[in-house]
């Protein structure tokens, strides 16, 4: 079965560049009345863009003041893990990047690279430097291709790209991706590849961090996404940069189930899902594919923001870390969850869980307050 991104295609906006039937005494022109270094309009084959649009950067800066991420940190000492479709390291965005390690599980390829862009664009969200910048720029990162250049892949490389991830000793494991659960997921020996790959990096005190979907509209399927729809695996739902839930963030099922498939048992604070929600709607990322900028709507942007905000607590706090002396595996991601669920914001009036928003909006400011 295959497992898609959690996003929906990348839309440029307004990026692109004016000029390219300029003469060139109009660019001489512009170039000395405005005094700007724009060797693109000379050459039309090159990415003319040499900064984000205004809009872009509102957008970088509104969704980090939502979860309250704002100068706490840069994630160094952190090693994070996303599987998604690759890397592009020649975004200028992303030219100064030294990943701490590359597997490519779908075409075997040495050097990284990325055929689709979905996982340039969610890199870009915690180790971007430039025109756009991340959120934890100096984490270790470890980038698995599992899925390919049409944005799917199978089940069983996700499944083996979580174990790469963990045998790299990652301490965070991202998946902006999602795909149906086993139809009797809850029984030992019948879950996803995916499933039982994540349980395992989780039994090992490694945060698997992972999309909800985006079917919460008329199509919603009931539940989240494998293998956010896992126990331990914190699912992470999408809001709009003003704190109110994307429509296409999809819904748990949290009550259990016997009809239709899968089969769920019922879940228990703080195993709610969604878990937590984040900005995915209109959130400024890299694009692949001109060098640029782009803004996204879909719980894979949320994914990213939760992993960051993760990154910035393992930071102040090393021994939550997966592997450090006082480390205890399950129990510490059990604990984490817990501070998750509490220093959440919640929509107004809101009390307890709330299928559709999770226990609110993470932030990482209460969540480092509360671990201090």
């Amino acid at each position: 079965m295959d497992i898609v991104p959690e996003a929906v295609p990348l839309p440029v906006v307004d990026e692109a560049p004016p000029g390219r039937d300029l003469t060139l005494a109009s660019v001489v022109l512009l170039l000395v009345c405005v005094g700007v270094l724009t060797a693109g309009l000379l050459f039309p084959e090159k990415v003319l863009v040499t900064r984000p649009s205004a809009i872009a950067l509102e957008a970088q800066a509104d969704a980090a003041q939502l979860i309250g991420a704002s100068d706490l940190g840069t994630g160094v000492g952190v090693r994070v893990c996303i599987v998604d479709s690759g890397i592009d390291l020649g975004h200028p965005d992303l030219a100064d990047v030294e990943l701490a390690g590359w597997n490519d599980l779908v075409n075997d390829l040495v050097d990284p690279y990325d055929d689709h862009g979905h996982g340039t664009a969610m890199a870009g969200l915690l180790v971007a430097e430039g025109g756009l910048n991340g959120l934890t720029p100096d984490v270790e990162l470890l980038v698995a291709k599992a899925l390919a250049s049409t944005g799917e892949g199978d089940d069983e490389d996700v499944a083996e790209a979580i174990e790469w991830c963990q045998q790299n000793n990652a301490h965070i494991i991202s998946l902006s991706l999602g795909g149906a659960p086993g139809a009797l997921s809850f029984l030992p020996g019948s879950d996803r590849a995916s499933e039982g790959a994540a349980e395992q990096a989780i039994s090992q005190g490694i945060f698997v961090v992972a999309a909800a979907g985006n079917d919460g509209g008329s199509d919603d399927d009931g539940d989240v996404a494998s293998p956010g729809s896992v126990e331990r695996v914190i699912s992470v739902g999408a809001v709009h940069l003003d704190g109110t839930r994307w429509n296409g963030s999809s819904l748990g099922d949290n009550d259990g189930r016997v009809w239709p498939l899968p089969m769920l048992l019922p879940r228990q604070d703080p195993d709610k899902k969604p878990e937590v929600m984040a900005p995915g709607a209109g959130v400024a990322v890299l694009h692949s594919a001109s060098g640029g900028w782009s803004l996204v709507d879909g719980t894979s942007a949320a994914t990213v923001h939760v992993t960051a905000a993760l990154a910035l607590l393992l930071e102040h706090r090393p021994d939550l870390r997966a592997g450090e002396m006082n480390n205890t595996a399950e129990q510490t991601i059990d604990n984490v969850k817990q501070i998750l669920m509490e220093t959440a914001k919640p929509q107004p009036g809101q009390e307890g869980h709330d299928d559709a928003y999770g226990y609110g909006i993470v932030r990482v400011d209460r969540l480092l307050s509360a671990y201090a």
